[in-house]
Parts: structure tokens; C-alpha cells; sequence
């Protein structure tokens, strides 16, 4: 309250009071205003775009999260950007996010949860995985030019690096766990190139040695049929593949290999030639039963009449 007998006594009017109080008053809140802006300021100055920060959920507006960041204005998060298997965003959450956009003129902060989880699981993946690591995941989808293999975060697959022979449709690998070597790691588009049939030659290597330095010409080995072609058919025995020529096939005649193999059938063959230098190894399939020629004179003696067809 103001003390009227004061004003009287050091002669001081009323309107000197209100104009020096007026003059106060307006310099305090210019400095305020300026101390807020200075303030606000210092934090914008503090955040960048593709900055990941730490947020505080406000509160749910239809198809938006609101979300604090420490911001003079809110930032906002699609809701979608919470997948099905996690729990909704609750008022008061911590999460993180990756600022995405700020728009000065109205305060506008556009945010993203789903990149700044990619960002986390890429640092995690990242720490722990080198060039040349066999990493394990699951194959996810089928994109242009091959598939996307989940192993912590997305990594491509490329078709050519699926099997040592291409399968005519890598969409049947999806929802397969694999085993794949990775080849190459982008850090700067956070990207990773992986490659199974790398694996699966380096893993074929040691046991072609291992197979040349057991196998011995004479032995039997089971093998599977990998391809078929009009000379013959080629036959995987556990890390190099023999070749069964047609004519090593049957003691009678064929006119094509697939009248008597089909492609992943196992089948017990007899190593007739190894070519260590080459790393070739010939195969016979006749060679397991005794020739029909040695006991011919037996069966159809000279001047017996044997019935045939023509």
C-alpha cells in the first residue's frame, strides 16, 4: 500500500510515481522477454535435425503423441510408429526420438520414434559385428534384387549371394532362420551387404579337402544329384561334385540321364577316377553290379535260339 503521508512529506506527486513505476515495470518485462528469448534460443540452438534426444510423452491427440523435448513448443510423434507387439505410449514415458524437422516460423517440431530405434539397434549391431562375422537372422521379405535378412536391424541379401546355385524363387527362404557372412558394412547409409553362399563355399572348401585326401578310386560313396545335363549328372559327395557320365550309368542303353536320376535324389555311386591336381572325380553307377559281358557265353551259348524284341 501506498504511504500518502510520504509522498506528501518529500514532495514527490503522484504521477511522477506512476511514470517512473510504468518505466520500471515495462524495462523489467523487456528484460524478461529478452532473457526468455535468450533462453529459447539457447536451446534451439541446441538441437539439430537428425539429432537423437530423449522425450517425455504429454499426451495422446487423436493420431499424435505429444512429446516433450525440452522445446519452447511440443514435438509430435505418429502413433503408428508404435509397432503391435509393443505397449502404447503412456503420459509420462521416456522414450527416444530422432528430430526430424522444425519448422520457426510456427514451432513445429516433427519427430520419429521408429528411426531413432533403427538408430539405436544400428549402434548395438554395429558394436559387436565386423566385416567377415557370420551373423544369424531371420529372412524378413523379398525386395528388388533379393532379400532383407533380420539380424538385429534389417541387412541385404542380395539373390546372387542366397545359394552357390541360385534357387529359381528366394521368396521360399522367407521366414527361415539363416546363417550368412557379412561382406560389407556402410556406415554412413547404415547399410549391411551379407552373403550365405560365401558361407556355404568357405564351409564346402574344407570339406573338398578333407574329401580328396580320404577318397580312395574303387570306394562307394552316397552323393545327392545336383544337376542333370544330357552327358550326364553331377553329383555332390559332401563338398566337390563327380560327374556321372551317361555312359557310366547303366549297362544298357539310355537317352537321357533323367530316365534314371532326378535332381536331389541320394544315390550310391563307385568313384572310378580322381584327378587330385584338377580336383575332378569321376563316377559310375553300372560299376556296382558285374558286367553282363562276363557271363554272356554262360547264359546264351553259341547255337542256343533266344527269343527278343525289336
Amino acid at each position: 500500500m501506498v504511504d500518502r503521508n510520504l509522498i506528501r512529506e518529500f514532495s514527490v506527486n503522484e504521477e511522477e510515481i506512476e511514470n517512473a513505476l510504468g518505466g520500471t515495470l515495462a524495462e523489467l518485462g523487456q528484460e524478461e522477454e529478452a532473457a526468455l528469448d535468450t533462453l529459447y534460443n539457447e536451446r534451439s540452438q541446441a538441437f539439430d535435425v537428425n539429432d537423437t534426444l530423449e522425450g517425455t510423452v504429454l499426451r495422446i491427440e487423436g493420431d499424435e503423441v505429444l512429446v516433450d523435448i525440452g522445446y519452447k513448443s511440443e514435438g509430435i510423434v505418429l502413433l503408428d510408429e508404435w509397432s503391435e507387439d509393443e505397449d502404447p505410449p503412456q503420459p509420462g514415458q521416456k522414450i527416444e526420438v530422432l528430430l526430424e524437422e522444425m519448422e520457426d516460423q510456427f514451432g513445429l517440431i516433427l519427430l520419429s520414434k521408429r528411426k531413432a530405434d533403427r538408430i539405436r539397434q544400428w549402434g548395438k549391431v554395429t558394436s559387436k559385428c565386423n566385416e567377415g562375422d557370420v551373423v544369424t537372422g531371420n529372412v524378413v521379405r523379398k525386395i528388388k534384387g533379393g532379400l532383407l535378412v533380420d539380424i538385429g536391424v534389417n541387412v541385404f541379401l542380395p539373390a546372387s549371394q542366397v545359394d552357390i546355385r541360385r534357387p529359381p524363387d528366394i521368396g521360399a527362404y522367407i521366414g527361415q532362420e539363416i546363417e550368412c557372412v557379412i561382406l560389407k558394412i556402410d556406415d554412413a547409409r547404415r547399410n549391411i551387404v551379407v552373403s550365405r553362399r560365401k558361407l556355404i563355399e568357405d564351409k564346402r572348401e574344407k570339406m573338398k579337402q578333407e574329401l580328396l585326401s580320404n577318397i580312395e578310386e574303387g570306394e562307394l560313396r552316397k552323393g545327392i544329384v545336383k544337376n542333370i545335363a544330357d552327358f550326364g549328372a553331377f553329383v555332390d559327395l559332401g563338398g566337390i561334385d563327380g560327374l556321372l557320365h551317361i555312359t557310366d550309368m547303366s549297362w544298357g542303353r539310355i537317352d537321357h540321364p533323367s530316365r534314371l536320376v532326378k535332381i536331389d535324389d541320394e544315390i550310391e555311386v563307385m568313384i572310378l577316377n580322381i584327378d587330385r591336381e584338377k580336383e575332378k572325380i569321376a563316377l559310375g553307377l553300372k560299376q556296382k553290379t558285374p558286367s553282363p559281358w562276363e557271363v554272356v557265353g554262360e547264359k546264351y551259348p553259341v547255337g542256343t535260339r533266344v527269343t527278343g524284341e525289336v
